[in-house]
């Protein structure tokens, strides 16, 4: 198996996609992008939530154009580094989570184990769904999850 091409990073749809260069990591490239994406959470997490939500909501949409895009330009469909869609899974496993280490490693830890193992139905959209929105989908729902676990272990840690 031949290695994916190269990224052109000059190019702004793929130095998004690719994490800011991110992606381009040679071991485990999403772990890396996921990590990649902290900095920019850091900055959205203080804002009120609708704007947060805006963000996020507008990052995934623009996430399906950026993606196909860049698998477009490479001729590769989810080239292993394009990460945005780790960003945008990261941001919405955090979504209302409190902004302090342990939730944001907490949150880290599960949208990885998600994205990694890809239950139902995440592996079955991440087989079936192609272009942007397959390489998107996987990692929302990654997401969702992961922001769903969160909020029950929140609730559970509140109601002891």
């Amino acid at each position: 198996m031949s290695a994916p091409p190269r990224p052109k990073l000059s190019d702004p749809i793929q130095l998004l996609a690719f994490g800011f260069g991110s992606g381009l990591a040679p071991k485990a490239p999403g772990t890396v992008g996921t990590v990649a994406a902290l900095p920019l959470y850091w900055l959205m997490a203080p804002q009120p939530l609708w704007i947060y939500s805006t963000i996020v909501v507008v990052a995934a949409l623009l996430g399906i154009w950026i993606c196909d895009r860049a698998s477009t330009a490479l001729n590769v469909h989810d080239h292993p580094g394009i990460v945005w869609d780790e960003f945008v899974g990261l941001w919405i496993a955090l979504w209302a989570v409190p902004v302090e280490p342990l939730w944001i490693l907490a949150g880290f830890l599960v949208f990885r184990v998600f994205d990694i193992a890809k239950p139902w139905p995440i592996g079955w959209l991440d087989r079936r769904a192609g272009g942007g929105f397959g390489i998107m989908i996987d990692d929302v729902v990654a997401g969702i999850l992961a922001c769903l676990t969160l909020h029950l272990a929140l609730w559970l840690v509140a109601g002891l």
